[in-house]
């Protein structure tokens, strides 16, 4: 092993295998289309495929192996996923209680056979073999479903989606050619044809006996087709190669990101999420189109007033604007679209984000680091020493991160941020239970808005729905208010995936920090009287909010129902 050490190009120059210039040759091969130098030696000629092998074999002390004329054991098949083999150019070849003997291209890398002790939890006793022996083993041994997985990915590219992104061109990080396997062009497709619906996600969930890959187009989860299970690790793997992810980690969870360009030149970023189960790692891929980002108020689903509030809000001075609800709900892009409505060239605009999901032009974007010591707090901190006009926080989750952006909304800056709470007056208490006195509440805080996101009724299916009275006036409409709704229901057709949905429409609650809010709080009031106090005023609930909608058909007596709670209680 000693030997090696002295580089692999050195030895075969002192067995008179090749010559200097022909390593020189091989080198600038290498640089430029990367690999191993064996590699480049026998593609330029230089070194017989399996000479190669026999002499690393030697070289290293280890068996060197024909796999023409060796018999491959289909359970060793079974520990190792067909991308890691490809990735690494080896293939395990047969297995014995916890020993797992794997054949190499280069058995010098020993992070390899770490990585693959980690993925087959087995220990890895190493043989080599010819690399072109080891291409051909992996394509003809891991062909047991390739027939229905082949069938799978044409019948996504004969869709009338595929056209889309006939050109996509993924991040391909481990330098493979994307036709090279039917893994890489199914991943393709699978992201051209969600991308193409107008998903917001992809699921792919393993089970033990089935994958399910499952697109979220206007909130609903639609199964889109069924791969054979036997594909589930590679395909899982495949993607953590393009995320940037640690194949060989398959206990705990990761996340990663992924940029896609289609053949038009359209940018499309992926969120990917990698969870451990029972049966695999079920990987979330949110979609991160920049296309889709609604920057323009006017078409985020305010009404007129209240849209005309938000904007008064947002163009003080100073102050803070509080934006929440669920996770999905859509308040990312509420802020994004208020932060780009007072982008100004005059104005210092900053934002601390976990993670950035849109680049905005003109505004200064922070990707905070918890696990590393910069999280919002730390962030905001520095914003403050960088003379700020607007700040914009993800997320409001701790009393830290609450004091210094109460701090910065009262010293002269307007703070947007977010809170997962049920509804707009129980973001005070939210506040309060974190530790920010409630007069600081009342003098710093000048609007708190609550979203929800309804799928909007198809109108291409949409037909009149007839409800009984006594729903209606359940879901709070007034008996005598009942005339005036002009109910809509979406029957289902081929534009809407058969749903009666297309698209999504938000609802919003509108909270103005008022006189008779601020005396509640300076006495210490609950938040049910704060939503009654508010009603009074002229807020409209989440509820009220959705029944205008449902009024003038734009959603049906369902979505009601599902996106908000009644106000029974108040």
């Amino acid at each position: 092993m000693s030997a090696v050490k002295k580089g692999l190009g050195e030895i075969l120059v002192r067995e008179n295998l090749v010559n200097i210039s022909q390593i020189e040759e091989a080198r600038k091969e290498q640089k430029t289309t990367g690999g191993r130098l064996s590699s480049a030696l026998v593609k330029l000629g230089y070194v017989n495929d399996k000479k190669m092998a026999e002499f690393l074999g030697t070289q290293y002390s280890v068996p060197a192996i024909d796999l023409d004329q060796f018999e491959i054991d289909i359970e060793a098949l079974k520990t190792v996923p067909q991308e890691v083999c490809l990735k690494h150019c080896v293939i395990p070849v047969s297995k014995a209680g916890n020993v797992l003997v794997v054949a190499f291209a280069d058995p010098s890398n020993i992070f390899v056979r770490d990585d693959l002790s980690f993925v087959s939890k087995c220990k890895i006793e190493v043989v080599v073999a010819a690399e072109s022996a080891i291409n051909k083993a992996i394509e003809k041994c891991y062909s047991k479903n390739k027939a229905e997985f082949t069938k799978v990915s044409t019948e996504l590219e004969n869709s009338e989606e595929a056209f889309f992104f006939s050109g996509l061109q993924a991040q391909l990080l481990d330098g493979t050619d994307a036709d090279a396997a039917p893994m890489i062009k199914f991943v393709n497709l699978m992201l051209s044809e969600a991308i193409k619906l107008g998903a917001s996600d992809i699921h792919i969930e393993p089970y033990e006996k089935r994958l399910r890959v499952r697109y979220r187009i206007d909130g609903l989860l639609h199964e889109k087709s069924q791969p054979p299970s036997g594909v589930a690790a590679g395909l899982a793997s495949r993607i953590k190669i393009m995320s940037r992810l640690d194949i060989s980690e398959r206990r705990k969870p990761q996340d990663g990101r992924i940029k896609v360009k289609a053949s038009n030149g359209m940018e499309v970023d992926l969120r990917v999420s990698v969870l451990p189960t029972m049966f695999g790692e079920k990987i979330v891929m949110r979609i991160l189109d920049k296309s889709n980002l609604k920057l323009d108020m006017t078409q985020l689903g305010f009404d007129e007033q209240d849209l005309q509030t938000f904007k008064e809000k947002i163009n003080e001075s100073q102050g803070m604007v509080l934006v929440t609800g669920p996770t999905g709900s859509g308040k990312t892009t509420t802020l994004y679209s208020a932060i780009a409505t007072v982008n100004d060239p005059q104005m210092n605009l900053c934002t601390a984000e976990d993670p950035v999901e849109f680049n905005l032009d003109g505004i200064n974007q922070v990707h905070v680091h918890p696990e590393i010591g910069f999280g919002f707090a730390e962030a905001l901190r520095s914003f403050l020493r960088q003379d700020p006009d607007v700040i914009l926080v993800g997320e409001i989750r701790d009393k830290e991160t609450a004091e210094v952006a109460f701090k910065a909304a009262s010293t002269g800056h307007l703070v947007l941020s977010t809170l997962h709470t049920n509804d707009a007056p129980s973001s005070i208490a939210r506040l309060i239970d974190i530790g920010i006195p409630g007069y600081m509440i009342s003098t710093t805080v000048t609007l708190v808005v609550a979203q929800r996101l309804s799928g909007r009724t198809c109108q291409a299916c949409a037909v009149p729905h007839k409800v009984p009275d006594e729903a209606l006036i359940a879901a709070g409409v007034r008996r005598e208010e009942i005339p005036d709704y002009n109910l809509m229901r979406g029957e289902g057709c081929s534009i809407c995936n058969n749903s009666g949905i297309k698209g999504r429409v938000a609802i919003y609650e509108i909270m103005p920090m008022s006189n008779p809010l601020r005396e509640i709080l300076g006495k210490n009031g609950t938040g049910l009287e704060l939503k009654r106090a508010a009603i009074r005023g002229g807020m409209r609930s989440l509820r009220q909010a959705a029944l205008r909608k449902l009024k003038t058909g734009l959603i049906s007596l369902e979505q009601v129902l599902m996106s908000t709670i009644g106000d029974d209680e108040t």
